[in-house]
């Protein structure tokens, strides 16, 4: 079976390959602080079922621990090293099997190997957490090799940590009106995929959370980034396919092995 990949929205994504179902950065919630899901509908109780969930870094809208107890019983949990130190909460998920990683680690799950590697990203726990846990990406290898950045900018060695892979799931927004430092845009991302220079490219972490009360200010900010990553991408990569699926849609990349 070719790799599956559902995204839920934001971050969140289910990529199913080998017959084993990985789950990234889950953020059920409505609502989270001053954020509101505008976009897609919360994603539904199947969204939850995995074998390993996978976090980047430790900031809410991707740490997000009433959505990680929404997880089942037994389901394996990578968190960056020393989150459970800076997130209490974590301590709590008693019903995970948690492990603690750092770039460079591997993790064997299923028929898939889960490599771990490095992100540039603010990845504290906000707003006045200490810079004691790294963000991270994963790159999860079956039946394709498979990308999942979290949330990074661009950084001189990213193709060579990461590697030859056939799909690239990227960020190309934001929850807010500005990106800083440490984020990739609909452009620096198809910069990314001119380095990484996978087959398949998925947009993500755009379009379903906004701040309360700022509707108006930089709408494009919200609603573009996809259909902007799609002509950056064809002007910097244009042999790297994209495809932009709808909130709860499934895609299957094509893969060459």
């Amino acid at each position: 079976m070719p790799v599956e990949i559902t995204w839920w929205g934001h971050a969140t994504c289910t990529v199913e390959d080998s017959g084993t179902r990985v789950l990234t950065d889950p953020l059920f919630a409505r609502r989270l602080a001053h954020l509101r899901r505008r976009r897609g509908a919360p994603p539904p109780p199947e969204a939850a079922v995995a074998d390993v969930a996978l976090v980047s870094h430790l900031h809410a809208d991707h740490l997000h621990v009433p959505s990680l107890a929404r997880l089942a019983p037994g389901t394996r949990l990578l968190v960056p090293r020393g989150a459970p130190r800076q997130v209490p909460g974590l301590r709590r998920l008693a019903h995970l099997r948690l492990t603690e990683v750092a770039p460079g680690d591997e993790f064997r799950v299923g028929d898939l190997l889960v490599q771990v590697v490095s992100a540039r990203h603010d990845g504290r726990r906000l707003p006045l957490g200490p810079h004691l846990s790294p963000a991270l990406g994963y790159v999860i290898e079956g039946t394709a090799r498979t990308y999942f950045a979290g949330d990074t900018g661009l950084f001189e060695s990213m193709a060579e940590e990461v590697g030859p892979v056939d799909v690239a799931l990227l960020p190309v927004g934001g929850w807010g009106p500005h990106l800083g430092e440490g984020h990739l845009d609909a452009g620096r991302a198809a910069e990314a995929l001119a380095l990484l220079k996978p087959r398949s490219a998925v947009p993500v972490h755009y379009g379903t959370y906004w701040p309360i009360g700022m509707d108006a200010v930089r709408p494009h900010e919200f609603h573009t980034p996809g259909d902007e990553f799609v002509r950056h991408a064809a002007a910097y990569a244009p042999g790297v396919t994209v495809y932009r699926p709808a909130h709860g849609e499934s895609v299957r990349p094509e893969v060459t092995r």
